[in-house]
């Protein structure tokens, strides 16, 4: 019997879901939609693109029943009663702050009540796809990390998210670890990069993708590369370490650059007698997906729902 439950992920310039058969443990990627929007537009605006999207998802499933829908949603947010959280220094979404989304969902999208609306960090949808049916499958122990705009983590163990406890640092997130000048969020992320380009040449790039098209004829931002990975392993080191990871994961848009970050990275793990495997999720966006579709599981929920409520 299928068991079918809608992944979504909300970005901040678009909303992207799809269908995963639970039962079956398989991803429906032909039910995959799309939809671009404004974070900064009204919330009327902003639910109704969600709606609608997920509602195109509902339509390629050919009348069948869905049992729940799962967001994997940025923060801060309550992702317990699905309430938005979002302020100024977010920058984006916050008109839905203060917002109950999941009641304004229900009601657009004139939900029975018996499928469930749920919500869980992005970063840990992302970890727990890749823990269903991405690198991670098979392991006990992982860390999964999205290299972006942002310093996302998630540390698994047994499937379930680690969040409290002497392994892992608060709520399992590293973002906000101090690392060098600033934070760990300051330093892995798009403008951290992009930051350190500048101070050195002197010169604005919109984005990652054009540094490393130049990284094959610049030295100085191949260098920048090398001293990313080092960077990455020596922060990683006391947590991987202490929460004894088989494999790290690594996603996100600078992820798409590990051909030329990744040789540091693997080259200080050996140095320093780390066994993790290193291994660049192959599924990308799409883990975040089936990852939030799991929430829709009643009884994972429950186990999720501890760690859920200190997200």
């Amino acid at each position: 019997m299928e068991v079918l439950a809608i992944g979504v992920d909300i970005g901040g310039s678009h909303i992207s879901c799809a269908a995963s058969d639970l039962s079956e443990k398989k991803y429906l990627g032909r039910t995959h939609s799309e939809s671009a929007l404004d974070n900064q537009g009204t919330p009327d605006e902003i639910i109704s693109i969600w709606a609608r999207t997920i509602l195109q998802t509902m339509q390629k499933l050919d009348g069948k029943k869905i049992t729940g829908i799962g967001f994997a949603m940025p923060g801060p947010f309550d992702y317990v009663k699905g309430i938005g959280l979002f302020k100024g220094n977010n920058r984006k979404y916050e008109r839905l702050n203060g917002v109950n989304v999941s009641l304004a969902l229900r009601r657009e999208m004139k939900l029975q009540d018996n499928i469930s609306i749920r919500f869980i960090n992005d970063a840990t949808a992302f970890a727990l796809g890749e823990d269903w049916l991405g690198k991670a499958a098979g392991t006990k122990r992982s860390l999964s990390v999205t290299l972006g705009t942002g310093f996302g983590s998630a540390f698994l163990t047994d499937h379930l998210p680690l969040v409290t406890g002497d392994q892992v640092p608060e709520m399992g997130c590293l973002w906000y670890l101090p690392f060098r000048d600033g934070s760990a969020d300051d330093y892995f992320s798009t403008r951290g990069l992009l930051n350190r380009y500048h101070d050195k040449a002197g010169k604005s790039l919109t984005g990652v993708k054009e540094l490393t098209l130049m990284a094959k004829n610049e030295p100085l931002v191949q260098a920048l590369f090398d001293d990313f990975g080092t960077s990455l392993g020596l922060f990683l080191q006391p947590w991987i370490e202490k929460a004894g990871i088989e494999i790290l994961i690594l996603g996100g848009n600078i992820s798409n650059a590990f051909g030329l970050f990744g040789e540091s990275l693997k080259n200080y793990f050996t140095s320093h007698g780390i066994k993790t495997r290193i291994e660049v999720s192959g599924l990308g966006e799409t883990s975040s997906i089936i990852g939030s579709s799991l929430l829709a599981d009643d009884e994972y929920y429950e186990k999720l729902l501890p760690a859920v409520k200190k997200m």
